[in-house]
């Protein structure tokens, strides 16, 4: 004969479902195993039994990790909602520093030259890539990303930290070789170039400290016309320079002219200074 329920028993059946309800009243959509059983009483057996059967309202980030996010019926048809309403939340579990970057930073002040289908993500080490339906989160690595600046943007669904413009022009130049190249990076720092501040443009260039990048960016910025603040950046750049190729992987460079102001070598058919 089976065993009554007890009363705790009877009380914790659809805690699950209650706590992922009362999450999303809050505007929240992920959350960890922990903070589940934390809030609901339920023991993690108890918890993840509770979770497979609202499969399809509640996925896994990864299948490594307990990890979850709430997939409200506006988000069914993408699979899971968008990254930026989970990102801090993600990160802040795994403990982790992070920024919005490179094309996704530079989609969120408005610069959207090719349309985006992919989340560009910085943080400190390797993580594995993830995708939740259509939604796809890449994953860049900088050793030292504490020093990048970064802000909260304005009119976020959710908290998310992005790097400033002048922080994610100088990275698209720095990753340009993973982004799509060159020119694709000079595409994207185009329309950002009015939100560029000269005194926070030297803020990144002297926390960066990588007088190759500079220069690239440098030239970048005086072939899209903005000759003040390449001034800025070729100020800060030292009098000698070690010629650089504009674009790493292109090319042999003892036949491509070299451009004296930045010591470029411009293996660029697109940009011209």
């Amino acid at each position: 004969m089976r065993k009554p329920k007890s009363s705790q028993e009877t009380r914790l059946i659809g805690a699950a479902g209650a706590f992922i309800e009362a999450r999303m009243g809050l505007g929240r959509v992920a959350f960890s195993l922990h903070e589940l059983m934390k809030a609901s009483g339920l023991s993690a057996i108890a918890a993840k039994f509770q979770l497979l059967r609202l499969r399809g309202k509640v996925i896994r980030v990864s299948p490594r990790q307990p990890f979850f996010l709430i997939v409200g019926p506006e988000h069914r048809s993408m699979g899971a909602p968008p990254a930026n309403w989970w990102l801090q939340d993600y990160f802040d579990w795994l403990g982790r520093p992070y920024y919005l970057a490179l094309q996704s930073a530079a989609s969120s002040y408005g610069s959207n030259p090719q349309a985006l289908q992919v989340t560009q993500v910085m943080t400190d080490r390797p993580c594995r890539a993830i995708e939740l339906g259509r939604i796809q989160v890449r994953f860049f690595v900088k050793r030292r990303i504490e020093r990048t600046p970064t802000q909260q943007p304005a009119g976020a669904v959710a908290p998310i930290c992005v790097s400033t413009p002048e922080a994610t022009a100088y990275d698209l130049i720095r990753y340009a070789t993973s982004i799509g190249g060159i020119e694709r990076a000079a595409e994207t720092i185009h329309p950002l170039l009015l939100l560029l501040r000269t005194r926070e443009q030297k803020r990144v260039l002297d926390a960066e400290n990588e007088p190759a990048v500079a220069q690239r960016l440098g030239f970048v910025i005086e072939a899209s016309g903005n000759k003040s603040l390449a001034k800025v950046v070729r100020d800060w750049l030292p009098d000698k320079l070690a010629p650089v190729a504009l674009s790493p992987t292109k090319g042999k460079r003892d036949t491509i002219s070299l451009l004296e102001r930045w010591q470029v070598l411009n293996n660029s058919s697109e940009l011209k200074i």
